[in-house]
């Protein structure tokens, strides 16, 4: 795009989607030679104070030596960018290098001065806080440290886009202009404003998508049935409280309404404005439907029509074009090939799903990368959790199909704000931005719970339609990341339901302890042993025996909730013969009335085949809105949960108004539902998630810190890696450069020399001292001590020499086996300690001990770093093996100090030197007092790109 005497080629990369503080989307790109007659009418609708306030006096228009700077730059001495929505510009921002006297400059000068234009209809969109960030990460990556911007005292928007940027400012005022000076580089109260304006945006362009107050469902076809009418139907049947309109093109020009819906022939029909098209015609008249919308101003789109990047390589190109599209318009997309949405809010009452039936109104949001399984987690919640009872309903629903804009990240920063969603509940197949996903997890998980399911986790590919970053990391270790952040991790789907409706209806356990009571000696015992299973602490189970009465059952759980030693009950129960639906009611109403009088402790029940008390459970402690006249929520039928759903209204009738129902029965002021579960298994297993959990939120609560060692070099670190890297892209020190390294950062490896020939060996052993070992350190015989490649505790000259020669005779000549010698260090727990820089997921601290039984089983605990000292103590005691080092069988306890502050030293080197990708410690023999790090390796490359660092933008496409 630009001419050949400009100095750089254009920077595609610089182009970027960014989200508005309105929920609106932009485009940021960088202005080039033919952007003339773009800018000339940009500037034309920029009113005369706000072109005063750029140029300090009044400037009607731009000359054309205007337009020829304004357009023409080198990219690095001189840039523009410009924010466009739908091709035209809305603000534009430039830097232009200066010297020290304020004059034009070239490289190596470090200082721009910077200047900014938005047009007024976009002012207070957060359109020139995007345009900073963006501006400041080119000019960091063109060696610009500093911007200068001189502003008029009136004009007070700019000044506080300035202030509020989090970067450390210098302020003056000379000759009535207040000049701002501010360094680029980010820091922690930039970063924060950075991610305080993401959330804002991210969670206003998720609820224009779910809060429209109108709705266009475009294909909706001409005869009943069809996926366009039956969405049309079920976002009428629910009682939308918005405009809704049927558009289709071929629709007679005399048609006027359809099943009692105004009809379009296009969107340019509609008299006002539509925030929300739901798009349902085939994928190949998507692109006039889409263009259609962003002419007419509509805010977002759900695009149900398949045919994208689930159907192959041609499709996934299709994809892409359809995201620019959107997104040139200022929309946002949920899908393609996505299922729906759904609120059940009574202000909005919106199902723009193919769902039939509009879920009962509560407290859980539920997120879907697949149809197939959104329909199974709202069916569950439908029938009470498939054999998981208690009315519960949900408070919004997004399936987000293929995936290509709004994510799952989106609708978590949504989530986090909306008041009425108390537990939020994900089926992933794929996480696009693992970093970004653990840090708004961390957040959310705070201030409530967050349940996950990840299916695909086996496969080692994303599903199609999916474009995710790679990542190295096996499921595992990013299972133990999210549980650091706070996810509560699920393997199905079932007990992503347990979990929700548990989290959703009590109050987090205090602790681990839990009380059991009931009518059957077998069932509680069943029980007591599933407590064990999931690390509980139970008490053992109180047997009501089988004639206990409703009176029974509540003075026993009374008494149970009362005890100090109890932070939850579980309560199981059998049919009572003879007693039918009265002695269920009553029973519930026991357990209810028992558990309201002590509100602090969750309460569980476990039934068997008994259906009347699960009703009666429901009825009697429901707080959630019930079904009634316009919810299209499914009415009582003859079991439990069993919906029924009505016919269809015929073509051209008004829809169906749905019968009046008896008052639901409502529990007393602060009532609480009780879950109650089929199976004692799935009750424990939700309660150990719950227990820990809450434990989570207690330690997040003092998250502790990373320690400063007076010792680390961190300097002398960083240029010796500047040395190194010199050499090529990517290397594996040598053990002496190695040992240099890890040594700036108090990390010592136990010295070890090489021995190729027995008289090198005995002559190691006389430097280090007597006893030593002796190690074969070839790829395939290292740290295999169970191969038989080590010879421990050798004595003198003479058990060296034998060691030596069984060595060779076992395993070839000394060429091949790499022998060499080391001191002997105090007997102790042999471990490992390792360090990886994921692409995707950042740096992560991984520990376990050393030896092939902890490989097979895969006992490795996580980290993100950096490790806080917090971290660092819960890291060693997360293994299953963990008890080898806190005196297992009588053995004496190791130095749990020393070795968490050799992870805390790992995590500083890691965390302060990007370039350090790689270190593993092998192994570090734990003992009583002080530990011996015997093997190191450290590889060094270019840093990952941290894309969490720049500028906000929405992921590439």
């Amino acid at each position: 795009m630009q001419t050949s005497s400009d100095r750089h080629e254009y920077p595609a990369h610089w182009e970027a989607d960014v989200v508005l503080r309105d929920g609106g989307t932009a485009r940021v790109r960088p202005i080039t030679v033919d952007d003339a007659e773009r800018l000339v009418s940009f500037y034309e609708q920029v009113s005369d104070e706000s072109k005063y306030y750029r140029f300090f006096a009044p400037y009607p228009r731009l000359s054309a030596k205007d337009v020829h700077r304004f357009t023409h730059h080198d990219f690095v001495d001189r840039v523009g960018l410009a924010a466009t929505v739908g091709g035209e510009f809305i603000a534009t921002v430039r830097y232009d290098r200066i010297g020290a006297g304020g004059t034009p400059a070239t490289s190596p000068a470090d200082e721009a001065e910077v200047a900014f234009l938005v047009q007024d209809a976009h002012q207070g969109r957060g359109v020139a806080s995007a345009l900073l960030e963006h501006i400041a990460a080119v000019a960091r990556e063109r060696g610009i440290r500093r911007f200068a911007a001189e502003v008029l005292p009136a004009n007070t928007k700019m000044i506080k886009v300035f202030r509020d940027a989090g970067y450390t400012q210098k302020r003056s005022f000379e000759d009535g202009v207040v000049r701002l000076e501010f360094g680029l580089e980010p820091t922690d109260r930039s970063l924060a404003v950075q991610y305080a304006r993401e959330h804002r945006a991210e969670a206003r362009s998720v609820q224009r998508l779910l809060q429209p107050g109108s709705v266009a469902v475009v294909g909706t076809g001409r005869t009943p049935g069809g996926v366009g009418r039956s969405i049309l139907g079920n976002i009428r049947d629910a009682g939308y409280t918005g405009r809704l309109y049927a558009v289709n093109s071929a629709f007679p020009e005399e048609r006027k309404e359809l099943d009692g819906v105004p009809a379009c022939r296009s969107v340019r029909d509609i008299d006002g404005p539509v925030d929300l098209a739901v798009v349902t015609v085939p994928a190949a008249h998507v692109p006039d439907v889409v263009a259609e919308c962003g002419e007419h101003g509509v805010q977002g789109l759900v695009v149900i029509s398949a045919g994208y990047a689930d159907s192959g390589p041609e499709g996934r190109e299709r994809q892409r074009a359809l995201v620019r599209q959107a997104r040139s318009y200022g929309m946002r997309i949920i899908g393609p090939n996505a299922f729906g949405i759904i609120n059940t809010s009574p202000e909005v009452r919106l199902n723009a799903s193919l769902a039939p039936e509009t879920p009962r109104p509560g407290r859980i949001g539920l997120f879907a990368q697949s149809g197939a399984i959104g329909i199974a987690l709202l069916s569950r919640l439908h029938r009470r959790g498939g054999g998981v009872t208690g009315v519960t309903g949900v408070s919004t629903f997004v399936s987000s199909g293929n995936r290509a804009d709004v994510s799952g990240n989106d609708v978590l920063q949504y989530w986090y704000d909306d008041p009425e969603t108390d537990v939020a509940l994900m089926y992933l197949e794929s996480i696009g931005n693992p970093r970004k996903f653990t840090r708004l997890a961390r957040r959310t998980a705070a201030a409530k719970p967050l349940v996950v399911v990840q299916g695909a986790r086996h496969g080692g590919v994303a599903p199609q339609g999916h474009a995710v970053r790679a990542t190295r990391l096996p499921h595992a270790t990013v299972s133990a990341l999210l549980r650091q952040a706070g996810v509560i991790r699920v393997d199905t789907i079932t007990d992503l339901v347990d979990a929700g409706l548990l989290l959703a209806r009590q109050p987090l356990p205090a602790g681990p302890r839990v009380a059991i009571l009931g009518n059957s000696e077998s069932l509680g015992l069943l029980t007591y042993d599933a407590c064990l299973s999931e690390g509980l602490r139970p008490q053992p189970p109180l047997d009501l025996t089988t004639a206990a009465s409703a009176d029974d059952f509540h003075a026993a759980l009374s008494r149970a909730l009362a005890d100090d030693t109890c932070d939850a009950v579980v309560v199981t129960a059998i049919p009572t013969v003879g007693e039918g639906a009265a002695g269920d009611a009553a029973l519930a109403e026991a357990l209810r009335s028992a558990a309201a009088a002590v509100p602090t402790k969750p309460v569980l029940v476990v039934h068997v085949e008994l259906g009347g008390l699960a009703q009666a459970l429901s009825a009697a402690a429901s707080t959630a809105p019930q079904a009634g006249p316009g919810t299209g929520a499914p009415q009582a039928g003859p079991g439990p949960g069993v919906a029924q759903a009505g016919p269809r209204p015929a073509e051209g009738a008004a829809p169906a108004v749905p019968a009046q129902q008896p008052p639901a029965v409502r529990a007393p002021e602060g009532a609480r539902l009780i879950p109650a579960y089929p199976a004692a298994e799935r009750a424990v297993r939700a309660l150990g998630e719950a227990v820990a959990y809450a434990q989570w939120r207690r330690d997040a609560a003092d998250p502790g810190k990373v320690p400063e060692y007076e010792d680390i070099d961190e300097r002398g670190a960083a240029e010796q890696i500047a040395g190194y890297l010199a050499r090529g892209q990517g290397l594996t020190l040598g053990t002496q450069e190695t040992c240099e390294l890890l040594g700036r950062y108090g990390v010592h490896v136990h010295r070890a020399l090489p021995a190729p020939t027995p008289d090198d060996a005995a002559a190691a052993a006389r430097a280090l001292g007597y006893p030593v070992a002796l190690k074969a350190t070839a790829p395939h015989l290292r740290h295999r001590a169970d191969l038989g490649g080590v010879r421990l505790d050798l004595a003198d000259e003479e058990q060296l020499r034998r060691a030596y020669a069984e060595l060779t005779e076992l395993f070839g000549k000394p060429a091949e086996l790499r022998p060499v010698v080391q001191g002997m260090a105090p007997r102790g727990v042999d471990t490992v300690v390792r360090a990886v820089i994921d692409p995707a997921a950042g740096a992560v601290l991984s520990f376990g001990l050393a030896g092939a039984a902890t490989q097979l089983l895969g006992d490795m605990a996580h980290r993100l770093i950096p490790v806080t000292d917090r971290d660092a103590t819960s890291l060693i005691r997360s293994i299953r093996t963990a008890p080898l080092l806190f005196g297992w069988r009588g053995s004496a306890p190791v130095d749990a100090a020393a070795l968490e502050e050799l992870l805390l030293r790992v995590s500083r080197l890691v965390d302060d030197h990007p370039e350090v990708v790689a270190v593993t410690l092998e192994p570090v023999v734990v003992a009583p007092h002080g530990l011996s790090v015997l093997g190191a390796s450290v590889r060094l490359a270019p840093p990952p790109a941290r894309d969490d660092l720049g500028p906000r933008t929405l992921p590439a496409y």
